[in-house]
């Protein structure tokens, strides 16, 4: 409100100062006047008393002059027309000349005024100083000629550098302040031309191209250049190498011409530090690849000697080496560590494309360091000379021979083995050599690498064995790395010949899968598989069934298949290939060979028995027993539900009887088979009996049915089945129970009135004995009662005597005490009188002497 009021008030006074008659016109200021007659303005300049005519109208107070300090300008518009004086020029009505829609700009001179019709386009403004390094951009707005005869068209752009001072022209404007570009060490500026010409290093440039500046220190570009980009050096080591890609054909700094689109690595060994010029793309950085003594790599679409790419080609490097790699050059499979081989283990190869392989000597100096045991080669021998193996578990008995041997003949042998032996001793050791050669190298040639060079054709498969460094080359792809399999006696493998099918077993000792092998999966049935897989021991657990899924153990199917025999039981295999059974004991292992399969039994189990309820692999030859439940009728249909118990085993007289030992299986399901017969035989027995003679004798009528009668009509201990062997030892008849509820409800109502009088009966000779064994023991309690009271009277008289004899010796005592006081009492008082006069001459004796003592001393003093 105050600021209001100030501008209101001062335009007030403006007011009134123009409508005044006099006007005081200050020093270096001025005023317009216009005469009203003529309608032309003039201008009053100060200092002077201005006196105001009638047709005459003052347009504004006095105003101060404009000025222009030292390095200060202003723009004037529609100046006033100067003559060459620099007067100002007026037409005939005495109005200034004006030089309508021009600028004027004016630099530092005396206070002026602005005339009639002039305008301030812009007010005082300081002179723009352009420091060093930097320049003005300028641009000519018309068509003029400078100080120096240098001639501007409008359009054209120049620069003006400093250090200095820029003086306005109307004709110029300025576009821009440019900034010159600091280049420090290892950097450059790219610049791209935007118009025809010359740059600062005299090279003509054409619109568009581009080039680097790498001159340590400030650049200032030039009026038709532009900075594109600051470029870094990249800084090569020996871990790091530049990728560059060529833009444009060109020659680099080596020297080496360059055509579009080819790639090369840069390196330490060409330059320490490197600027990527503008025809060249910096793909990335490239880091060394480095290996070690126990690695390899290999590079695909290796750069040649003329240092193009050859594609479709590779290239095995292997350590200790660091490299870059060239551009289009890449590794498979990265960086590998060569294969070192223990003596056991190999590597499985395959020929890529034809060659010569020469890693042969090499390794027949490997293996002659003891690649393989003199056993195994012992053994590999003898397989390939035509020698019959011996089967696993089978002795030779020489006794078994169908010649027996003599004396002579033990002799004669004795004899030609020395013989032998001395010849062998002289021969010298080199006509031993050939043949342990010839056999490495069969062996070497089953392995596929034994000879100094062999030829390999594409697909070929061959076998290297360690110990041994090996690195594939370019031709060789590595299959597979095979592994000494350990194997116990116990333990086995199956292989295949992948060339021929065949499937064998190996087993019970250290074992390298060949080139043309591989390891057998062994199909075996579900229930076998199951069986095989559960932790159920057959023996312990036979009485248990389990619920649910059993739990399984997973099987290596690869392994030979072994069961344990437990001991008296029996296991049958059949060989699908042969067609033939075998049939073990146990405690014994079995070992399944290829075509061979375990005979599954199908029992009878549960009560009463139902089929196919127990799996099993193997046969308990027992004892042991099965527990049935069966139905029978006697002869006046009354109905009975048995459930009985059979002890049976089987009776081999021989195991090594094959018939005999086939037999036992000859019956799959021997339970069920048993079970029906021993029942038909109750069930017909008890037929033709009644009721209650079978109540009373069923034990005797079951096991006649049972076991029949000898020649003698005795029952028989057993029940045989010739078939399989089973033996029927006994029968126990667990419980009997009516099926048809009334014959049930009779049985019971009996059963519990012979339960009644029995009860009855022993309550009553109960409750006899409990009346006699009363009485007995109310005689045996008077009795003791009057042996007590006798008792007590005894005890009683012997109170009393007790008690006078103690009132006697209760007054005897205390006279006795009393006269022995007295007379003691006496004795002290005579010694205390003793001592007292003992005292007393003892004192008298101390004084006496003491006086003597003093009178002498006395003398003593006066003699001196």
């Amino acid at each position: 409100m105050s600021s209001k009021k100030g501008g209101s008030k001062a335009a007030a006074e403006g007011q009134e100062l123009v409508e005044a008659s006099i006007i005081r016109i200050p020093p270096h200021h001025y005023i317009h006047v216009l005469d009203q007659n003529t309608n032309i303005a003039r201008v009053e300049i100060g200092p002077r008393t201005y006196i105001r005519q009638d047709n005459e109208r003052v347009l504004f107070p006095p105003v101060c002059m404009i000025m222009v300090p030292p390095r200060h300008y202003c723009t004037v518009r529609n100046p006033v027309v100067r003559d060459e004086e620099g007067g100002v020029q007026f037409d005939q009505l005495g109005q200034a000349k004006l030089c309508h829609a021009d600028l004027e700009i004016r630099l530092t001179q005396d206070p002026f005024p602005l005339y009639p019709g002039e305008q301030i386009q812009q007010d005082v403004t300081a002179l723009q100083i352009v420091y060093p390094d930097t320049a003005l951009r300028l641009q000519a707005l018309l068509d003029f000629a400078e100080e120096g005869g240098e001639r501007r068209v409008a359009g054209d752009e120049w620069l003006f550098e400093g250090p200095g001072t820029y003086i306005p022209r109307k004709e110029v404007v300025v576009l821009e302040t440019v900034k010159a570009t600091v280049i420090q060490d290892n950097q450059a500026i790219r610049l791209r031309a935007r118009k025809e010409g010359v740059d600062r290093g005299g090279v003509c440039r054409v619109t568009g191209e581009e080039w680097q500046v790498s001159k340590v220190g400030a650049y200032l570009p030039g009026v038709y250049e532009e900075v594109v980009d600051v470029v870094n050096a990249f800084i090569l080591t020996d871990k790091k190498a530049l990728h560059l890609r060529a833009l444009c054909p060109f020659r680099d700094e080596g020297g080496r011409d360059r055509r579009t689109g080819e790639e090369w690595l840069v390196t330490l060994e060409d330059r320490e530090v490197h600027i990527p010029s503008v025809a060249e793309d910096v793909v990335g950085v490239v880091d060394v690849t480095v290996l070690n003594s126990r690695q390899y790599c290999v590079i695909l679409d290796p750069v040649g000697p003329n240092g193009k790419p050859q594609l479709g080609q590779k290239r095995v490097v292997r350590g200790e080496k660091s490299f870059f790699l060239q551009p289009g050059e890449r590794l498979a499979q990265g960086i590998q560590d060569v294969y070192v081989l223990s003596q056991e283990e190999g590597l499985v190869l395959r020929a890529l494309e034809a060659f010569t392989d020469t890693d042969g000597m090499r390794k027949r100096w490997m293996r002659g360091r003891g690649r393989e045991g003199e056993a195994q080669r012992e053994k590999r021998r003898k397989t390939d000379r035509g020698a019959a193996p011996v089967e696993r578990g089978k002795r030779i008995n020489i006794l078994q021979w169908p010649v027996q041997p003599t004396i002579q003949c033990i002799a004669s042998i004795i004899t030609l083995l020395s013989i032998l032996f001395t010849f062998t001793l002289s021969l010298p050791l080199s006509l031993c050599q050939p043949q342990e050669e010839e056999e490495e190298e069969e062996e070497e040639g089953e392995g596929g690498s034994g000879e100094a060079s062999v030829f390999r054709r594409p697909g070929d498969r061959w076998m290297l064995r360690g110990p041994i460094e090996y690195v594939p080359p370019v031709e060789v792809e590595v299959l597979l790395r095979r592994q000494a399999i350990p194997l116990d006696e116990s333990e086995g493998i199956y292989v295949k010949d992948i060339k021929t099918g065949k499937v064998r077993a190996v087993i019970g000792h250290t074992y390298m899968l060949t080139q043309d092998e591989e390891l057998w999966e062994k199909e075996l049935p579900v229930n076998v598989e199951q069986l095989l897989a559960t932790a159920h021991d057959v023996l312990a657990d036979r009485g248990q069934r389990q619920n649910g899924a059993p739990e399984t153990r997973a099987r290596d199917k690869t392994r030979v298949v072994t069961y344990r025999i437990p001991h008296n039981a029996a296991v049958q295999v059949y060989d699908y290939r042969e067609k033939k059974a075998r049939v073990l004991f146990g405690p014994e292992l079995v070992m399944l060979g290829p075509d061979e399969q375990f005979t599954v039994l199908s029992l009878s189990g549960d009560k009463p028995k139902r089929a196919n309820v127990i799996k099993a692999i193997c046969l308990l030859l027992g004892p042991d027993f099965c527990t049935d439940i069966i139905t029978i009728e006697t002869a006046d249909h009354a109905r009975l539900q048995l459930q009985l118990s059979y002890n049976w085993h089987f009776e081999v007289k021989s195991r090594s009887d094959l018939a005999q030992a086939a037999a036992l299986f000859s019956v799959p399901d021997f339970v069920g088979d048993a079970c029906k017969a021993i029942a038909s035989r109750i069930r017909g027995a008890v037929a033709s009996v009644q009721f209650d003679d079978f109540h009373k004798n069923s034990n005797r009528i079951i096991c006649s049915a049972v076991f029949g009668f000898d020649d003698k009509m005795a029952v028989r201990s057993s029940l045989h089945f010739n078939q399989n062997g089973l033996v029927i030892s006994s029968v126990d008849i667990q419980s009997v129970e009516p099926v048809d509820q009334r014959t049930r409800d009779a049985l019971q109502k009996s059963v519990q009135l012979a339960i009644e009088i029995t009860t009855n009966s022993q309550e009553a000779t109960a409750r006899h004995e409990a009346e006699r064994l009363e009485q007995e023991a109310k005689g045996r309690l008077e009795r003791q009662r009057i042996t007590d009271q006798a008792e007590a009277e005894r005890a009683r008289k012997e109170l009393l005597e007790l008690e006078a004899l103690s009132a006697a010796v209760e007054s005897t005592g205390a006279a006795k005490a009393e006269a022995q006081s007295r007379a003691e009492a006496a004795r002290i008082q005579g010694e205390a009188a003793v001592n007292e006069a003992t005292l007393k001459a003892e004192a008298m004796k101390i004084e006496a002497e003491a006086e003597l003592a003093r009178l002498a001393k006395a003398r003593a003093g006066a003699l001196l």
